[in-house]
């Protein structure tokens, strides 16, 4: 049964693709909150895929920021990369009452969106599921671990939490969230580099010399976690590549769906952030450096034309 209208919380959603797509395809079909999507271009109804069973929802969209009105949460799904797109949006939406939960990948989601949000608090988020585009108003769902997303164990993410009952959509509280941020991050090192450059889903990873490669890419992030205050495993780096292989072999990734669509990658917010932080920390990255400069040559190439 739906909320009622008193107790409906309102929920702004930026950018409709695979993530904020399912976002809003489950949250609009729970109907516990009013649903606004952010977007370019208009739409009207969005399909969802989902194991669950698929829906079909109607959308309320926004195509431009001078139209909107302050929330009390904001679901910030563009890629990393478009953050600063993102500013016209986020002015109008947030005030001191306002939550905006940042569901991208990386390590500093608040150090990124904090100054575009004024008064706003920023909850950053990990992301697990697997979303899919599959087309201007469709998107799939699929589940690829025990959770979905996570949020740190404080009040901010057990609303977040909150705000996701009755979705399929399932959220882990953790303290150590700093620790679980670099673990997604390290999944995020050879999952998307690896399935752009080769344009193949992650079945690629069932290949010996790719699992070995993965290994040595991993190893390298690993001492750079640990070396930024990270709890690791002694094994994180196998542990890492035994998790990637539990992903469905059809799954695909962001960036090679980016690759696929030939838009620029989220090149800096992953392989990037592991050299930056390497840099900053004098570990050394010789393999994800190497990763770095391919990743941004495919990226930059897309971006010219």
């Amino acid at each position: 049964m739906a909320a009622s209208s008193r107790q409906r919380s309102t929920i702004a959603i930026i950018g409709l693709g695979n993530i904020g797509g399912v976002a809003a395809g489950c949250l609009r079909a729970a109907d516990r909150q009013d649903i606004i999507v952010c977007v370019r271009q208009p739409i009207e109804r969005l399909y969802l895929e989902r194991p669950e069973g698929d829906v079909e929802v109607p959308l309320r969209a926004l195509t431009n920021p001078a139209d909107a009105k302050p929330v009390d949460w904001v679901l910030l799904c563009t890629k990393a990369q478009q953050t600063p797109s993102a500013a016209p949006w986020l002015a109008r939406l947030c005030n001191s009452s306002t939550r905006v939960a940042v569901l991208q990948n990386g390590i500093s989601h608040v150090e990124r969106v904090a100054p575009l949000a004024g008064d706003a608090v920023v909850v950053p988020t990990l992301v697990y599921y697997n979303g899919e585009r599959l087309g201007a108003d469709r998107v799939r769902l699929r589940h690829v671990a025990e959770h979905d997303l996570v949020a740190a164990d404080d009040a901010d993410g057990r609303a977040f939490a909150q705000l996701l009952e009755g979705t399929p959509l399932r959220v882990l509280l953790s303290r150590e969230f700093s620790t679980l941020a670099w673990r997604k991050l390290l999944i995020n090192t050879v999952a998307n580099p690896i399935t752009a450059l080769t344009l193949q889903r992650q079945a690629v990873f069932r290949r010996e010399d790719v699992k070995a490669l993965c290994i040595a890419i991993l190893e390298e992030a690993v001492a750079v976690a640990r070396a930024d205050g990270a709890q690791l495993a002694e094994d994180e780096a196998v542990k890492t590549m035994s998790t990637l292989l539990t992903y469905p072999p059809e799954a695909g990734t962001s960036m090679y769906f980016d690759r696929l669509a030939g838009r620029a990658l989220e090149v800096e917010a992953l392989t990037g952030a592991v050299v930056a932080a390497g840099r900053r920390l004098n570990v050394a990255t010789p393999l994800n450096a190497a990763l770095l400069t391919l990743l941004r040559a495919v990226s930059d190439a897309a971006s010219a034309g």
